[in-house]
């Protein structure tokens, strides 16, 4: 997959996970780390605007590679919470333990499609990562 419909496709990810936690904010409060300044709503808030922005920054060519490399690093920063997560939820059912046990490896993936994501497309003619042709490299 090319890196330009890669990052299509991570901006529509990150897209969804801004509105939601925007519009159900209550369920990501509890994963915030209580060792975080301010209030877990204020941390939800800010992650959901992160994540529309970084959302629309990879939907620019002009902006892609920045925000790709800023979504890498907004998903290895976001870790803590999954691993408070999985934490909190040690006790609960097993399907719920395994989805907040699966989050934790998952950010691995996550981590490296942001990266290939922000990569100049090497077909000639195509935007790439950084907004310039494959044809306008040198």
């Amino acid at each position: 997959m090319s890196p330009a419909r890669s990052a299509l496709l991570l901006a529509g990810l990150m897209a969804s996970a801004g509105v939601a936690h925007l519009a159900a904010p209550r369920q990501f409060d509890s994963i915030v780390p209580r060792s975080l300044p301010g209030s877990p709503r204020a941390w939800t808030t800010a992650s959901g605007v992160a994540e529309l922005t970084l959302a629309a920054g990879l939907a620019l060519p002009a902006t892609r590679r920045v925000s790709a490399q800023a979504t890498a690093l907004f998903l290895a920063g976001v870790f803590p919470a999954n691993v408070k997560m999985a934490y909190d939820w040690r006790h609960r059912s097993t399907t719920a333990k395994a989805m907040a046990y699966a989050r934790l490896p998952l950010q691995v993936p996550l981590v490296l499609w942001a990266c290939h994501a922000g990569r100049q497309d090497t077909r000639r003619g195509v935007e790439g990562g950084n907004g310039r042709s494959g044809a306008a490299r040198s």
